[in-house]
């Protein structure tokens, strides 16, 4: 499938399922810690500066953002995890919202799971993990902000993540970086077959 990036919007944003997108469109959920670099991620996907709003204060979505990528597919943005400013009843309300996405929605084709590069998956990125290869949904690890570490300490980090998560070597593992792009075919490759 030929996919123009430049062709992408902000379609919409859904607190639950009566707000989702009433249509068959293949959709890829974007899933990691609040300051993990979504927002990045979705902008050097689609070859723009700020379709997804980066910002200083993590935790800033709140809600499922739907974006319509040339009208082929969509990347949901869920809120990001493990963000500790937010309070324990919003971060319960968040966590059944992004769950009854996963688990009930039809359209969903795989999971991009985004995790720092630089440390260790968090226990929120383990379960997350763990969720998703309970619910046998496709996952695709990308570890972020590859750029701020030496390319010969990638393997290192790359097998320290992988021990952590208990990693199943039939998912995907991309290392990417928005400031270098390193990773964006591979990541666009695997996205695609998931389509």
């Amino acid at each position: 499938m030929e996919i123009n990036t430049h062709n992408a919007e902000i379609l919409l944003s859904a607190a639950n399922k009566s707000h989702y997108p009433q249509d068959e469109l293949p959709e890829i959920a974007l899933a990691g810690r609040s300051n993990v670099g979504k927002s990045s991620f979705i902008n050097t996907m689609l070859n723009r500066k700020n379709l997804a709003r980066t910002s200083g204060k993590p935790g800033k979505t709140q809600l499922l953002n739907f974006f319509n990528i040339d009208d082929k597919m969509r990347f949901v943005d869920v809120p990001g995890y493990g963000y500790a400013r937010v309070s324990k009843k919003e971060r319960e309300k968040w966590g059944r919202m992004i769950e009854e996405y996963l688990t009930t929605r039809e359209n969903l084709r795989a999971v991009v799971s985004l995790v720092d590069l630089r440390h260790d998956p968090s226990a929120d990125d383990v379960q997350m993990y763990e969720f998703l290869k309970y619910y046998e949904i496709p996952v695709i690890i990308v570890a972020t902000k590859a750029d701020k570490i030496p390319r010969g300490k990638w393997n290192k980090h790359e097998s320290a993540i992988k021990k952590k998560l208990n990693f199943d070597p039939s998912d995907d593992f991309i290392l990417f970086s928005s400031v270098t792009k390193a990773g964006m075919d591979q990541a666009w490759d695997a996205i695609l077959e998931k389509i």
